[in-house]
């Protein structure tokens, strides 16, 4: 796999002082997985240009890897990390050009602060979501983006492209920020890893995308794609990079199919003609189901006349934050498993700030569902809203007695994701989920059986209710049960 880094900066030559390799000089480094060259194909006054290619040895890579990493299967012998782009072209960045990333030159300290004329090219970048992804990612950073697809097979055009992009980039930065910018996000189009994400990933996402990431428009995206989509560890860096900006971090709680409807045309006519696109141009678009999943846990809250309610899996209190807001709710608490969902919500000043001579009306606690807490007693109404398809099946017995038998407050509000519904999203691969985090997505009648059973196992009646657009063939997007204790 080739990277070619291209400056035209007068004098050009000095790109390999701020690599820290020498333009006269062809060297090598060793890395776990083969070998990393790094050479200049032409180096001038006017125009130079590095490369670092990297020599991927398949049997080295193989052994690098255990049972216990992603892909341990016959992917890791008949696969494209040889060829393509990757987190292994990005881990032997970080080696290579370790000082040049870090923005140090002690030969010539006021080089790393310059932005220089840069044209950055990678023939062969696999790209999940093809050109316009790349464009989405690079774009905002200030980069001219050209990807262009690379077909299945030039011989066989009605094959089509494949998942490929050749990508170049033009534009002016410092190239410690653009070098950066490609070890983030190399991995992220790829949306893969060669290697196990662990803890410190998240600090080394942080100090890559120092300056930048934070105020990305699609940080949320590029961190759950960086980091694998594990949950608790897009929660701290989503988090820290918050912090870095001020910003609140409302995409910690977003499952990437909430934020708007389906792909609809609004320009489309209707069965009257103009007067009816007129109209559809005129009305407001439609809020965006994670907003509408609040609503309609706040009516029932409210036709159940609840007064004190426990939200059970709240992450960063978005759901506690409309409660507080609401003076017919005399006590409201927030639950979490995750320490730094805990940590940010109370950042927004979520917990009422009282002395211990008066109790709280607002309180946030770290605590798992699935073991017995004193806390959760003492409630009008629980809710469980898009909670249970994060818990492991095998789990959620647990789940079920610490809520319905310990806890059995008078109402248990539960969401879920309608898995029929998930046909009416485009771009979602048949059978796939909406969320990576999800252990599963139940149909209405799996959801009703679940509910059914539990309701009866733990003396509560529960009634339906469709979340969004109630499509006449596959239902709502979100499903909701509302148990109500039984008299008695």
């Amino acid at each position: 796999m080739l990277l070619t880094i291209t400056t035209t900066a007068p004098p050009a030559s000095d790109l390999g002082f701020l690599l820290h390799k020498h333009p006269d000089r062809v060297q090598a480094f060793g890395q776990s997985f083969g070998t990393a060259h790094v050479f200049y194909p032409e180096s001038g006054e006017d125009r130079c240009t590095a490369a670092l290619l990297l020599d991927v040895d398949p049997v080295a890579l193989v052994r690098t890897r255990g049972k216990g990493t992603p892909d341990f299967s016959l992917g890791q012998y008949v696969n494209d990390r040889p060829y393509a782009a990757s987190s292994l072209l990005a881990s032997a960045m970080a080696g290579t050009f370790r000082t040049a990333m870090r923005g140090r030159c002690d030969a010539r300290p006021e080089l790393p602060g310059r932005a220089l004329p840069l044209e950055i090219v990678l023939p062969a970048l696999p790209c999940r979501g093809g050109p316009d992804q790349a464009e989405r990612f690079f774009a905002p950073l200030g980069w001219r983006v050209d990807a262009a697809p690379v077909p299945l097979d030039p011989g066989f055009p009605e094959w089509g492209d494949s998942r490929y992009v050749t990508l170049r980039l033009t534009g002016e930065a410092r190239l410690a920020d653009a070098l950066n910018q490609l070890y983030v996000l190399l991995p992220v189009l790829d949306d893969a890893k060669h290697y196990w994400i662990a803890p410190d990933e998240v600090d080394k996402l942080i100090r890559a995308g120092e300056g930048w990431l934070a105020d990305h428009p699609d940080r949320a995206a590029i961190t759950r794609r960086y980091l694998a989509n594990r949950r608790g560890l897009v929660r701290v860096a989503l988090g820290r990079l918050a912090d870095a900006d001020g910003a609140p971090e409302d995409e910690l709680d977003r499952d990437p199919l909430d934020e708007e409807p389906p792909a609809t045309d609004p320009t489309a006519a209707g069965p009257g003609g103009p007067a009816d696109d007129e109209e559809v141009r005129a009305a407001p678009p439609p809020a965006p189901l994670a907003e509408r999943r609040i609503r309609a846990v706040l009516e029932t809250l409210h036709a159940e006349r609840a007064r004190r309610v426990i939200d059970l899996g709240c992450g960063t209190g978005k759901l506690v934050a409309r409660l507080r807001q609401d003076d017919r709710f005399e006590k409201i608490v927030g639950v979490d498993v995750s320490y730094r969902a805990v940590q940010i919500a109370h950042r927004r000043g979520l917990p009422d700030p009282y002395g211990s001579d008066r109790e709280p009306r607002v309180e946030i606690h770290q605590s798992a569902l699935t073991y017995t807490d004193e806390r959760f007693r003492g409630y009008d109404a629980a809710v469980l809203m898009e909670v249970v398809e994060h818990v492991d099946p095998p789990r959620l017995g647990a789940v079920e007695r610490v809520v319905f038998g310990d806890a059995r407050p008078r109402v248990v509000i539960v969401t879920t994701p309608n898995a029929e519904y998930n046909v009416r999203y485009e771009g979602l691969a048949p059978g796939a989920m909406r969320h990576s985090d999800h252990r599963f997505e139940w149909t209405r009648a799996e959801f009703e059986e679940w509910a059914g059973r539990v309701a009866a196992g733990f003396g509560y009646r529960v009634r339906y209710v469709p979340v969004g657009d109630d499509d006449p063939e596959v239902g709502a997007p979100t499903q909701m049960g509302v148990f109500t204790k039984e008299a008695g």
